[in-house]
């Protein structure tokens, strides 16, 4: 059966090459997200399904929170708290709640929750003047960020409606600052002082922060939890002082993401299985670049990887966030067509889920799905598609032969 599906493949190979050529890059895209007319943009939030973009925008030094969406484009978060300057950098699930802080009347920075029906709502403090918002839970119901508190000391704070803001204490030390939030709501992650002044990495739940350490050396903070909270990934010094992109989990503690050659990284998000992260990092030549990791295919450079949608000179420079899928990646980069930095969404294609044979998902396991394993035959990675049908990170003889014992199956 074999070798009479080989013969029928070397027929078949030059009516479905264009086909399939065409298929590999439909689901692919970059879309750079313009400035309103400033002069650059980052963006730093993004939707479950990557129909909803939120960061900022500079104008001569000041900044502006904007929402971008795929049928309306970018457009301002129109300040309501009195200020000018404002800055967004957490979106619910849906696209519908926005946070970030925002200049009020007397130019305090404030901690706001946006919504297209209530507008910038002030969420306040913890007995000082300053506040900032920086991450959202799913649904939109939990904020958290940092705040001032009656002596002028940064606290972290975890905000719902019905308990404003709360006070999620420290390591020991006097400040603290909160980034992250599971999916519910019910594990924050950020950063807090321990009984030495020494900044380490905390993750709270249940009224308990704990000290996630180092990576040898005295300081960390962590910026994102994956949707159960049991992934945290963020930056921490290694016994060298440099600053690494770190991967934690209960059981295998801090993991070193690596770079691209260069000392430097920081993970910014992970998806909410906690097997994609994103960050930025240094490469060889000194350059910042944003970077994917994932168990298999380790640490990438974005720019390398997705250069086919690039113009010559454009840039991927940091990713900031992804979506819970691990599709959907923004962050900031250089757009060589309008010679600025820009904020970006770039769409990598569906992750890969394990099936039965039916690589291009037509209900059927024929010969395009043979061609399409063969053609990726060896290719192994994080971004290998349906081809990779055991979702190990590589195309080989198991992918192949899944196809072929299912050959037929629903036709």
């Amino acid at each position: 059966m074999v070798r009479a599906t080989q013969n029928r493949l070397y027929a078949l190979i030059g009516t479905f090459t264009l086909t399939l050529a065409a298929n590999a890059g439909w689901s692919q895209s970059l879309t750079w997200l313009g400035t309103l007319g400033g002069t650059e943009s980052e963006a730093t939030g993004v939707s479950a399904d990557g129909s909803v973009v939120v960061g900022f925008v500079r104008f001569s030094g000041e900044a502006r929170a904007f929402r971008w969406t795929q049928g309306g484009g970018m457009q301002q978060i129109p300040n309501t708290l009195g200020g000018t300057q404002s800055r967004a950098y957490g979106v619910s699930a849906d696209g519908t709640v926005v946070v970030g802080w925002a200049f009020d009347s007397s130019f305090n920075t404030r901690a706001f929750r946006w919504t297209q029906a209530t507008g910038m709502q002030d969420l306040g403090t913890l007995g000082g003047s300053l506040s900032f918002a920086s991450g959202v839970s799913a649904d939109g119901s939990v904020v958290v960020g940092y705040a001032w508190n009656a002596s002028n000391q940064y606290r972290a704070f975890r905000w719902t409606q019905a308990t404003g803001m709360q006070d999620l204490g420290t390591l020991g030390g006097n400040y603290g600052w909160a980034y992250g939030v599971s999916a519910d709501g019910a594990v924050v992650v950020g950063r807090a002082a321990d009984p030495n002044g020494y900044t380490r990495a905390f993750r709270w739940q249940n009224g308990v922060m704990q000290d996630l350490g180092t990576l040898g050396g005295d300081w960390s903070y962590a910026v994102a939890a994956s949707a159960d909270g049991t992934v945290v990934v963020g930056v921490a010094y290694d016994a060298s002082r440099r600053q690494r992109a770190f991967r934690w989990t209960q059981v295998g503690g801090m993991q070193d993401l690596g770079t691209l050659g260069g000392a430097s990284g920081w993970a910014s998000g992970v998806s909410a299985d906690g097997a994609v992260v994103v960050g930025t990092t240094i490469n060889n030549a000194n350059q910042y670049r944003a970077f994917r990791w994932t168990q298999a295919g380790g640490i990438e450079d974005l720019s390398q990887t997705y250069a086919s949608l690039l113009a010559n000179g454009s840039t991927l420079n940091g990713a900031a966030a992804v979506s819970p899928d691990g599709r959907y990646i923004v962050g900031w980069g250089y757009n060589a067509a309008t010679n600025r930095n820009e904020g970006y969404l770039l769409d990598t294609g569906p992750r890969c889920t394990a099936h039965s044979g039916d690589v291009d998902n037509n209900g059927c396991v024929d010969d395009a799905d043979l061609l399409a394993v063969l053609f990726a035959f060896g290719n192994s990675g994080s971004n290998l598609g349906r081809e990779d049908v055991n979702c190990d990170g590589t195309v080989d003889d198991a992918d192949l032969l899944t196809v072929l014992f299912n050959f037929g199956g629903g036709c």
